[in-house]
């Protein structure tokens, strides 16, 4: 694994090859430069790009875990933001666009499959990363199926790309189509792949857009457990092992203190900004995270599904909740 991500670090170098403890310097400054007011979540993104392509990611092996870590300390903290009658509210209006669209986005996911000739094992993993909740929804589904390294890297490096997009995307469709901010949260909880990209364009539409957002995109990730079940019927794998996402569990806590605990209005939003600075980090990280190898692997039958795959859920999400709401 260490001869791998050293090969990583030398092919990520584009114009400047620099020192270990230089490159060390200049990614903890921007690392830094994020916890600012003057980054957001897109402008972190494409910075987290820029120094892991242009000098290298000096902690690439930490890269993964730090972000998994990160986006779900962040997403607690946005629950200290919340109040449960209103996330209840948008759950429940969430409900049925969430098992509409998840039921065709894999039936979809597996057509496109086959029409693409795409390998079985990739193209589950895009579908199932598609319909439910990006990155995690994959790194649960993985280890069900028993897909191997090449597998699930092309699945993420698919989601990652278009993830990347839909941060600066969904906010200029939603502006340019003046949709309300509870139209809004709820076309990016269903039609974003990843927690991240959802938080990240769903709080530079609006508070009302993210607290809809969050809690749908959270309740929606809670069929991961059915859709691995029945992952592991079709492929056979009796002894797949399932990773429930528990920290949605303390994102509900968090709403409860928030809601019934009058402390909680004067130390509360605290909490929240320093969710939102970990987020805006998260980005950093994910994009550090996309070298030019990752998306070189990727290859154009898998990333043609996934553009195919996501373009259908983002349309036909959005007719029906501007036409059929």
């Amino acid at each position: 694994m260490e001869t791998h991500q050293k090969v990583i670090q030398k092919e990520s170098f584009i114009f400047f090859k620099v020192n270990a403890r230089l490159q060390q310097l200049i990614f903890v400054v921007l690392l830094l430069f994020c916890t600012t007011i003057f980054v957001s979540p897109p402008i972190a993104l494409v910075l987290g790009l820029i120094v892991a392509n242009l000098f290298g990611h000096p902690f690439l092996e930490l890269n993964h875990k730090a972000t998994n870590y990160l986006l779900q300390f962040s997403v607690v903290g946005l629950g200290f933001g919340m109040n449960v009658h209103s996330a209840v509210s948008a759950g429940k209006e969430g409900f049925l666009f969430t098992i509409i669209s998840i039921v065709s986005t894999l039936v979809l996911g597996t057509f496109l499959g086959k029409w693409f000739k795409t390998e079985k094992k990739t193209s589950h993993l895009i579908s199932c990363g598609t319909a439910i909740c990006g990155g995690s929804a994959i790194a649960a589904i993985a280890p069900v199926i028993k897909s191997d390294e090449k597998q699930t890297s092309v699945a993420l490096g698919v989601i990652f790309i278009l993830n990347s997009v839909a941060l600066f995307l969904f906010p200029a469709v939603g502006h340019w189509l003046d949709l309300s901010q509870k139209e809004f949260g709820l076309w990016c909880a269903i039609a974003i792949h990843d927690k991240s990209s959802v938080v990240g364009a769903a709080s530079k539409f609006g508070p009302e857009a993210l607290q809809i957002a969050t809690t749908v995109k959270l309740a929606r990730a809670l069929w991961i457990i059915p859709v691995a079940l029945i992952t592991a019927v079709i492929f056979k794998n009796k002894s797949g092992k399932i990773k429930i996402p528990y920290f949605i569990g303390l994102f509900i806590l968090a709403m409860i203190a928030n809601t019934y605990l009058p402390e909680m209005e004067r130390i509360g939003p605290h909490f929240v900004s320093v969710a939102k600075i970990g987020l805006t980090v998260t980005l950093f990280l994910i994009g550090a995270g996309l070298n030019r190898i990752d998306l070189k692997s990727v290859g154009l039958k898998p990333l043609a599904q996934g553009v195919l795959l996501w373009t259908f859920i983002a349309i036909a999400t959005l007719i029906s909740i501007i036409y059929l709401k």
